[in-house]
């Protein structure tokens, strides 16, 4: 099989190292990839998505995975599916399910799907007056896409109103916040779950968990995710039940219905309140750094995994997860996630215990290489170190004995990653 990887971070890096593992995959090509993704695959330059789609056909490429949101908001996928390409991910249309905020929030409506109170608008007036019913914190969102920033946490009634100024007049994200949700805040623990969709059956991939803010308990500015683990032992099988029977089947049933039937990731941002899940949000891909704990889990081929839920072939798949728990720590560069940062030299000590070296890895992202073959830091998270363990405290373990064998100047990472779940 022949594989095309769209995206340049840790997550489609973490993929490729799984279909690399892949006695079924021959080739693997990323677009554009980063300066490790050469050490699996081929990287290519090609940005537009039509000539991608030239490409895909000419090399034969049997199947193309979609890493990011924005791709797929743009619509790659119809365009892949107009030359009978086969890809994994979904429609421009029900990718609508991340790219607005808006539409998202009143599909749950629709379908009775659990989720806090809210309103959506356009009027800082209309927001005004919503805000002044709840009680603080209140939750303000921007519409559209901000590289998972758009949504902010305000302590006070006042500092949500100005939160929904500042988007509503352009000045906080631009064209992506002319339209916001104001929502009441749900207080209770955060989960992230993944189904792997093929419009109609799905598989659930372990319950996992991300580290947003930049410092250790839960402290500083929120991040793109600063670490995860999976599985979470705060999760059982009746809130799995439940998100099964009152989130993931009314999901796939409602878009279906509605004429955008659902292939690819759904990514569900689930607070549990007294036991009871509620969606925060939904995401069309795999989160980053969750899919970095994810891969290593899973135990049948990767290449089953994605090709039969593009074919609409996951009735037939017995896809099986190791039983066994991983645990990703990012190393981020000196200034994130405040603005950028002057690029490093990576430099990874020769690992000689033999454990570590069989239950860890790195999955790479914001590194470039230069001509001599040397790696450089140069985005803000520059990479993460996962662990494999039979417990939680044995993978958390094995992470931070490798983040130990990693330099560069400036690095940064938060101690404290699977607190939770060490504590529970």
């Amino acid at each position: 099989m022949k594989v095309l990887i769209v995206g340049s971070g840790g997550r489609e890096y973490s993929i490729g190292l799984a279909l690399k593992r892949d006695e079924a995959v021959e080739k693997i090509w990323f677009s554009p990839g980063n300066g490790a993704t050469e050490q699996l695959g081929e990287n290519l330059s090609i940005t537009d998505y039509r000539d991608l789609a030239d490409f895909a056909q000419k090399e034969g490429v049997d199947l193309t995975i979609v890493g990011p949101e924005a791709p797929l908001v743009d619509g790659i996928v119809d365009l892949f599916k107009e030359k009978g390409l086969t890809i994994f991910g979904p429609s421009a249309q029900a990718a609508q399910l991340e790219g607005s905020k808006i539409f998202m929030k009143n599909f749950l409506a629709r379908h009775g799907i659990p989720t806090a109170r809210y309103i959506e608008t356009g009027s800082l007036q209309e927001a005004t007056r919503f805000i002044e019913t709840l009680e603080a914190p209140i939750v303000v969102k921007a519409d559209g896409l901000c590289a998972g920033k758009g949504v902010i946490i305000a302590p006070t009634r006042q500092e949500a109103r100005q939160a929904a100024q500042g988007m509503l007049s352009g000045e906080s994200f631009g064209e992506a916040g002319s339209k916001i949700v104001v929502e009441e805040f749900l207080d209770g623990y955060e989960l992230s779950v993944f189904a792997v969709c093929d419009g109609k059956d799905y598989v659930v991939l372990p319950a996992a968990q991300d580290h947003k803010r930049l410092l250790n308990d839960d402290k500083g500015p929120n991040t793109g995710g600063m670490g995860a683990y999976a599985p979470t032992p705060l999760v059982n099988e009746e809130i799995y039940r439940k998100l099964d029977e009152r989130v993931i089947r009314p999901t796939l049933k409602g878009m279906e219905a509605e004429g955008m039937p659902f292939t690819g990731v759904l990514f569900m941002g689930v607070m549990v309140v007294n036991g009871e899940p509620y969606i925060l949000e939904y995401n069309v891909r795999f989160g980053d750094p969750e899919c970095e704990v994810l891969m290593p889990l899973l135990k049948s081929p990767a290449s089953e995994l994605f090709y039969k839920a593009a074919t609409g072939r996951l009735a037939e798949a017995n896809i099986e997860f190791h039983d066994r728990y991983a645990v990703g720590v990012v190393m981020a560069s000196k200034n994130y996630p405040y603005g950028s940062s002057e690029p490093a030299e990576i430099i990874v000590d020769e690992i000689h215990h033999e454990e570590l070296a069989a239950n860890s890895h790195i999955s790479y992202a914001g590194v470039s290489r230069d001509e001599e073959g040397k790696l450089y830091a140069t985005g803000g998270r520059v990479l993460i170190c996962v662990g494999l363990g039979e417990s939680i405290r044995e993978a958390r373990d094995r992470a931070y004995m490798l983040v130990g064998q990693v330099h560069f100047v400036g690095k940064q990472c938060r101690t404290d990653i699977a607190w939770q779940a060490l504590e529970a």
